[in-house]
């Protein structure tokens, strides 16, 4: 099997890619179902489409590209929990951008800006809600991944009704830039 472009779904549905499922846990279990039933003709890459919120600097309707993720959540942030696995699947080898724009992932979107600056601190730029899984799934079958994300918002108060505002405009761009890169 060649490149699979996929998505969340549910509101990101696009022609070209095929829906895995809203939030880290539903991406997992439908992206490794979905591997498991086609093991013999796996993909050579998985390209993840989607939406994504700033976290402090960038471009609002802009397309990133990411091949690195987390999952760190705002509770551990403020040294209120820890984990024992490793949350963090960094690429090593970025040679199609400039720094590596790393995505960080969980099932609740980051509204409090004080948050979100803290988490840019760290060296995250932007947040998706499947991304991680994404990554976690691809290195489990040992399929090269990344994503390509339009941001819709920034992390902030504001951040769901600017999503809802921009969301079908970068859905629009990001079928753009796939037809651009000829990936679609």
């Amino acid at each position: 099997m060649c490149k699979m472009i996929i998505s969340a779904g549910r509101n990101e549905i696009f022609d070209f890619a095929l829906p895995m499922g809203m939030g880290l846990v539903d991406m997992s279990i439908n992206l490794t179902k979905f591997l498991c039933e086609n093991r013999q003709s796996l993909p050579s890459e998985i390209i993840f489409v989607g939406s994504a919120g700033l976290y402090k600097e960038g471009e609002i309707l802009k397309i990133y590209e990411s091949r690195s993720a987390v999952n760190y959540e705002i509770s551990a942030l403020y040294g209120l929990s820890y984990s024992p696995i490793n949350y963090e699947i960094i690429a090593r080898d970025s040679t199609d951008v400039s720094y590596e724009t790393i995505t960080n992932s969980s099932n609740f979107i980051t509204t409090d800006k004080k948050s979100a600056l803290k988490f840019f601190e760290r060296g995250y730029f932007l947040e998706n809600m499947e991304f991680f899984a994404v990554l976690k799934v691809a290195q489990k079958f040992e399929i090269p991944a990344y994503g390509i994300f339009c941001a819709t918002n920034f992390c902030d108060s504001n951040a769901h009704a600017d999503f809802l505002k921009n969301h079908a405009a970068a859905k629009e761009n990001l079928t753009k830039y796939l037809k651009t890169k000829a990936l679609i």
